[in-house]
């Protein structure tokens, strides 16, 4: 999820692509061609080259940085959360020994949307039309970064967004858009999809707030705020009120945090795009035998994961998930959305025991990015782990083999943040610490620390 701002309103009253200037540059004699009013500042942006398009994005991102929330909990306390501090969430120092809501549930509901910039409106996407699925991912494709030096934008397909916006009793009211008015060219959006969870003991209905996205011309204009306040309301409709969410952003209060991890399987590659390093003692063919794997897997019965799988998925899933504090709730229909495998989307691998029965499993999603200005690479294709559960089978092998498969299948790099039991496998496995720590954040609802390793919960 991108980092949530910490302003609640708009800078100017008008947006700069629909406000007319009070005053018109006068006309020269030999400009009497000249067209009259501003220009949009878009059609002013779009009709330069893409590399200029490209360095003045990377200038503005980079000159953001330094002016966003922090990004740790000491930076966290001399921060003013002008947002967050308005909003149902524990102090950034708050000392939480038990759980429970934090607001009461609203019997009444505000019914109007909350009001934008004149010149922009809400609009709800249907994703069961092919078109807004294909506007929504060329919205994000060309505006969801995802390295703070803005060499790196996910890139995703229509596949991935009806994956991760649609799993059972989605709400089309909760794919929240914002376009301009008079051309309607989409430039927010904010989605959130149901969940159950298990805090503790405490097993509760809530939803997953995730794919935060504004228009990188309109960063400064504290969309992203009304945004947030926009899906709270719709969600409050539905009776619900409580949500969880993930950044790499330090807000008020996180309650557990955990670190990206990632696994050469392409290091050529990686080290030619700076996504990983060489040491002063290291040269690039040690790393490349360093992060040599076996050309065959190891485990007997490990196979794609089938529709006949479900029902045992659910219960081996059911079993592993009951000791973290915080987990999600899946039904049989849960698990077959997110584990059974669509290609380019999501992969699911299963030992079947020699009997019939399943007894391990690793599922694990694509996420392929867009490579900005690099003379031979133009993307990178990351496999991100999901569940890692071994019972019969050593977690190392098991892992090990599932490398091996994401290798042939021409990933570049495996990905696993430190929750569950994957810090079991990290380091024996050369997996390497990554840049990105995650926090994770209730909405209305307080609750002690949650150790990193009882984490159960990937936030896509």
């Amino acid at each position: 999820m991108a980092p949530m701002p910490e302003n609640t309103c708009m800078a100017e009253k008008k947006s700069p692509l629909e406000e007319d200037k009070k005053t018109k540059a006068k006309k020269s004699k030999g400009q009497t061609w000249a067209k009259e009013g501003p220009r949009d500042p878009f059609e002013m942006l779009d009709s330069l080259p893409e590399e200029k398009q490209q360095e003045i994005q990377k200038a503005l991102h980079l000159f953001s940085l330094g002016q966003g929330p922090p990004k740790t909990l000491q930076e966290a306390r001399g921060h003013k959360y002008n947002f967050w501090d308005t909003q149902p969430v524990p102090k950034i120092d708050e000392e939480v020994t038990s759980q429970g809501s934090i607001e009461s549930e609203r019997s009444n509901v505000r019914e109007a949307p909350y009001s934008l910039p004149q010149g922009f409106i809400w609009d709800t996407l249907n994703l069961d039309k092919q078109e807004q699925v294909r506007e929504l991912c060329d919205f994000l494709n060309e505006n969801y970064i995802d390295e703070d030096d803005n060499t790196l934008r996910f890139h995703y397909s229509p596949q991935f967004l009806l994956w991760a916006l649609c799993p059972p009793g989605w709400q089309s009211q909760w794919h929240c858009g914002v376009r301009v008015n008079s051309s309607q060219k989409l430039v927010g959006f904010i989605s959130a999809v149901p969940s159950t969870v298990q805090i503790f003991d405490t097993e509760m209905k809530m939803v997953e707030v995730n794919i935060l996205c504004v228009h990188k011309k309109l960063r400064f204009k504290r969309v992203a705020p009304v945004l947030i306040k926009e899906i709270t309301r719709r969600v409050h409709k539905q009776g619900i009120f409580q949500a969880i969410y993930s950044t790499s952003a330090v807000l008020p209060k996180p309650i557990a945090s955990s670190r990206s991890w990632h696994r050469s399987l392409n290091p050529r590659k990686l080290i030619e795009l700076n996504f990983s390093s060489l040491t002063n003692k290291m040269t690039l063919q040690r790393a490349i035998k360093l992060n040599r794997l076996p050309e065959t897997t190891k485990t007997a019965g490990l196979r794609p994961m089938i529709e006949q799988d479900v029902p045992m998925v659910h219960e081996l899933l059911r079993e592993h998930l009951k000791v973290f504090h915080l987990s999600p709730v899946l039904t049989q229909e849960d698990v077959q959305h997110w584990l059974l495998p669509q290609d380019s989307v999501i992969d699911t691998y299963v030992v079947e025991n020699i009997n019939g029965p399943v007894t391990d499993l690793v599922s694990f999603y694509t996420q392929p990015s867009s490579v900005l200005n690099h003379p031979v690479h133009k993307s990178l294709k990351a496999a991100c782990a999901l569940y890692c559960i071994s019972k019969a089978t050593p977690l190392q092998q098991l892992m090990e083999d599932i490398l091996i498969i994401c290798k042939a299948k021409g990933y570049d790099v495996f990905s696993a943040m430190d929750i569950m039991d994957n810090n079991t496998f990290l380091e024996s496995l050369k997996f390497r610490i990554g840049d990105v720590c995650k926090q994770y954040y209730l909405y209305n609802w307080r609750c002690p620390d949650i150790a990193t390793d009882k984490v159960a919960i990937v936030l896509k």
